[in-house]
């Protein structure tokens, strides 16, 4: 059966339509992995890529400026990154230069970020050259400490709820001091009368003390203080010659 003009036409279409489709498919792939443009090549080892894949973007001063080309794991403890970067970038990265992994915002995709190098002087990196590498922050571990600080908290929170709802039910010393108004009385009582004690002894101190004067000046007694007085002199004077003789044997 052959076909009809309408139907050729058709065919044309569709045919053309993919073609164009594919070329478009071509030249976006090989736009997002650099394959229209002069590149070129560094790397870095890592730790943990921390959920780094084949792929990703390479950023330098926040532009997508390349891919991560390979990932492979060298030993039991690190893994290399290889980037493939835009020739245009090469003359702004310096062998100086640091690349860390990222994060496209908070959940977005894991990428690799070059952070300029100091230095207005330092040479610039070349083909093959590798980069000092930044290791990422172990999510999980923090996420177990935090994990580890809940549950310490939890069970802290557990505790106080106990303790207080034993105090507010009367149980132990400070559940009966506050529940029991006959306690809280007695012992406002006590304060109470403990304060009236210490302003008796005030007062009493402050009797003796003007007596003591009154005696020192009584004629009867002023012999007696003033030979107390005398004794106290010669005994400071005999503690001081012996002190300096003291001195002079040394």
């Amino acid at each position: 059966m052959k076909a009809t003009s309408s139907q050729k036409i058709r065919i044309g279409l569709f045919t053309f339509a993919g073609l164009a489709i594919l070329i478009f498919a071509i030249f976006f792939i090989g736009n997002k992995r650099n394959l229209f443009s002069s590149t070129f090549n560094v790397y870095g080892t890592f730790k943990n890529v921390n959920g780094l894949q084949v792929g990703n973007n390479v950023r330098f001063a926040g532009i997508n400026v390349g891919v991560v080309e390979t990932i492979s794991i060298v030993n039991d403890s690190s893994a290399r990154v290889d980037l493939t970067l835009n020739n245009e970038v090469k003359k702004f990265i310096k062998k100086t230069s640091r690349i860390s992994i990222g994060s496209d915002g908070l959940m977005g995709d894991k990428l690799v970020v070059i952070s300029p190098g100091a230095g207005a002087g330092t040479e610039t990196v070349k083909d093959g050259n590798q980069l000092t590498s930044v290791n990422p922050v172990d999510v999980d571990k923090i996420i177990a400490k935090l994990t580890k600080v809940i549950d310490n908290a939890e069970s802290l929170t557990g505790g106080l709820s106990t303790i207080v709802a034993k105090i507010n039910s009367g149980h132990g010393s400070i559940g009966r001091l506050l529940n029991n108004d006959k306690m809280a009385k007695d012992l406002e009582g006590t304060v109470r009368q403990a304060k009236t004690t210490m302003a008796n002894v005030h007062n009493t101190t402050t009797t003796l003390n003007t007596d003591l004067k009154a005696a020192q000046s009584n004629f009867l007694l002023k012999g007696f203080f003033r030979k107390k007085k005398k004794q106290a002199q010669k005994d400071s004077i005999k503690k001081a010659q012996a002190a300096a003789e003291g001195t002079k044997q040394q």
